[in-house]
């Protein structure tokens, strides 16, 4: 008898020990939540660049993956195992990463996503500081989108601390860059340890008058119902055909977490796939979504992204695309490139593209 009390009396200490220790977490995420608001000044300058009216541009699009998310790498939230990859793999990932920017140094505008500056995952390396260094002839600029002291999931081997967003790289200096809020909220207490999604945009002067406005964006990826992506991307289209109806062109590039319209791929080696693979529930952007003389800018030759139930393998890994631009109907597009990497330091591949402004 005395045996089963101490057991009752360890189990409830326990359960009081874990709950405690569960409430203050709480606690302590509520007082240190990231609540950006819906626009915040990144940077303003009173000697911007002025581009030509008819000008050639070049564009560079990747996520990253925080350098933690190679080739032998699963992902324990899309439905894999895994929590991060050694530190070893880590650093032999960046490096790569950014031996692929220091060789396309020359690309006016470079947009990333997933680029940590302090987060456990990536072993507290300050991602967006090392690309600088790279680019350093880029002006840069930074955006918050992930900023938690603590993630503890998964409770067995928890994330922990994550500081991380997007990033631009401009061979051109703006007039200014700013972060605007998507909308998203997945309840409490999930978000209090969740992203804040946003995208960045850069105003440029043109000689004619007008504006280019580049916009960076990563929009959600996880969201049963899909509630919160449409409500992101009607934001997104507002901002966009504003800038537009404006008299200003207006490229919009990144990681959409969804296909492009008329989605049709050539990959010739792994099967397409559209739809749910494990946690990731990827979907089509829809056909009338913007009007008909805007551009949706992606390579159906080449994958983007890769599925992260198990590591890569070539021949059988579900690739896609979800990692393409947006062009306003006064820029006429030359080419585009997704260049084929093979998944080796990210689970994405990056798109390169160039367009020219017409007057």
């Amino acid at each position: 008898m005395k045996t089963l009390k101490r057991i009752a009396f360890a189990s409830l200490l326990i359960t009081a020990l874990v709950a405690a220790c569960f409430t203050g977490l709480v606690v302590y995420a509520l007082a240190s939540d990231y609540k950006p608001g819906d626009s915040e000044l990144i940077y303003r300058s009173e000697n911007a660049s002025v581009l030509k009216d008819s000008a050639d541009l070049s564009l560079l699009t990747w996520n990253i993956g925080y350098a933690g998310l190679d080739k032998d790498m699963d992902f324990f939230y899309d439905g894999g195992t895994k929590v991060r990859t050694p530190r070893e793999k880590c650093l032999e990932n960046l490096s790569a990463i950014n031996d692929f920017l220091k060789k396309n140094d020359t690309i006016d505008f470079i947009f990333i996503q997933e680029i940590d500056r302090n987060s456990k995952r990536s072993y507290h390396i300050d991602e967006y500081a090392k690309a600088s260094e790279v680019l350093k002839d880029h002006k840069s600029f930074f955006a918050t989108n992930y900023d938690v002291f603590f993630v503890p999931t998964p409770p067995s081997k928890p994330m922990g601390k994550v500081k991380s967003g997007i990033a631009v790289y401009s061979e051109f200096t703006p007039e200014s860059s700013f972060r605007f809020s998507l909308p998203g909220d997945f309840g409490f207490p999930t978000q209090l340890f969740y992203l804040d999604r946003c995208f960045m945009v850069n105003r440029y002067k043109v000689e004619n008058g007008r504006e280019l406005v580049v916009i960076n964006t990563h929009n959600e990826a996880f969201d049963e119902g899909g509630a919160i992506r449409k409500a992101q991307m009607e934001r997104l289209r507002e901002f966009i055909l504003n800038e537009y109806n404006a008299g200003n062109y207006v490229i919009t590039g990144g990681d959409w977490n969804q296909y492009p319209p008329d989605f049709k791929p050539a990959f010739t080696k792994n099967k397409a796939f559209t739809g749910q693979i494990g946690n990731f529930d990827l979907v089509g952007i829809e056909p009338d979504f913007m009007p008909s003389d805007w551009l949706w800018i992606f390579d159906p030759s080449t994958p983007s992204v890769r599925t992260l139930m198990a590591a890569y393998d070539p021949e059988s890994t579900p690739t896609s695309t979800c990692d393409a631009f947006l062009i306003s109907p006064n820029i006429k597009s030359i080419s585009v490139n997704c260049i084929q990497l093979e998944f080796k330091n990210s689970d994405h591949n990056p798109v390169i593209m160039q367009v020219r402004l017409e007057n």
